[in-house]
């Protein structure tokens, strides 16, 4: 009789799995009981069986889930630290590891998982050895995600290497999504970001710096600055020229404005300055490009 609180499975690949980029290893759950042997569970195979006294190392990236109950967790990069329900621990390969749940048990997910991709976020440092714990809360819809992965996984159809390595891309990007705005909605400098962000999307044609805005606000331009940065990793100079090429991109693709007219409303000094700043942009001129996707391909637009 299946029992709904405890799944294990270990998966294969081939070849063509590994050049999608990523392949998932691994996906479970289980209910840990209080005062039990922990892991409780004796179908895993050697390089996963480990004891909370000795640890393990991993080939692989895992990322474990509790949703209920408590623990510990420690790791060569990172002191062992107490788990609460709601709390996401990220395990790296060749990175000593160990957890457990206290004597009140925990519930568990988990998915293992490999490849180039996840490679280069590390490289990148959008995930860190030294701060593998990220306490997102108690979320229904990360727990789905992973019931989902155990769902095709356990069906094995043709492709289900693709589906649920896509949807760990999902969770590791739910995952950064949720930490990075957790932790900046803690600060008074959430609103006052979001604040100078509308009033540029506002006057993304008009000729206002970010001194300005910050006037506005009632904060120095150094601190805009640097929240701002911390926020969404752009300088707010750069999130206008960002928010100016997305409008620039529109106007020549619905609209029959001139060059001249679109780098005008945009507010360049120059065509020539709007068409280096286009270009460096998008790899072709202002003009190929609306040659090439205005929506109206009628010769008159040619």
């Amino acid at each position: 009789m299946n029992d709904p609180h405890n799944h294990i499975q270990y998966l294969g690949s081939s070849l063509l799995d590994e050049k999608w980029g990523v392949t998932v290893t691994t996906v479970g759950y289980q209910r840990i009981p209080a005062n039990s042997t922990y892991p409780s569970i004796k179908q895993h195979p050697s390089p996963y069986i480990f004891t909370p006294q000795k640890g393990r190392i991993l080939s692989e990236y895992q990322l474990v889930y509790i949703s209920e109950g408590s623990g510990y967790f420690e790791s060569a990069s990172c002191t062992k630290q107490k788990i609460k329900a709601g709390t996401i621990i990220l395990l790296f390969p060749d990175e000593w590891h160990t957890y457990c749940p206290g004597e009140n048990g925990w519930y568990e997910h988990w998915v293992g998982f490999k490849g180039d991709i996840i490679k280069g976020w590390i490289e990148h440092k959008f995930f860190l050895k030294e701060k593998p714990i990220y306490e997102i809360g108690i979320s229904p819809k990360i727990i789905s995600i992973y019931e989902d992965i155990a769902f095709y996984a356990a069906q094995e159809n043709t492709g289900f290497q693709q589906i649920i390595s896509g949807i760990v891309l999902c969770l590791m990007g739910e995952i950064y999504f949720k930490e990075k705005n957790l932790s900046l909605k803690q600060s008074t400098a959430f609103s006052k970001i979001n604040e100078a962000k509308n009033i540029m999307k506002k006057c993304i044609g008009q000729d206002i710096s970010t001194q300005q805005i910050a006037q506005q606000l009632n904060v120095s331009y150094s601190w805009l600055r640097s929240r701002f940065k911390t926020y969404t990793g752009i300088s707010p100079a750069q999130y206008q020229l960002i928010l100016r090429y997305i409008k620039a991109k529109e106007l020549l693709c619905t609209t029959n404005m001139s060059i001249s007219e679109i780098a005008f409303k945009l507010n360049f000094g120059t065509v020539s300055q709007f068409s280096s700043f286009f270009s460096r942009k998008e790899g072709m001129s202002p003009t190929l490009f609306k040659k090439k996707y205005h929506l109206d391909k009628s010769p008159g637009n040619d």
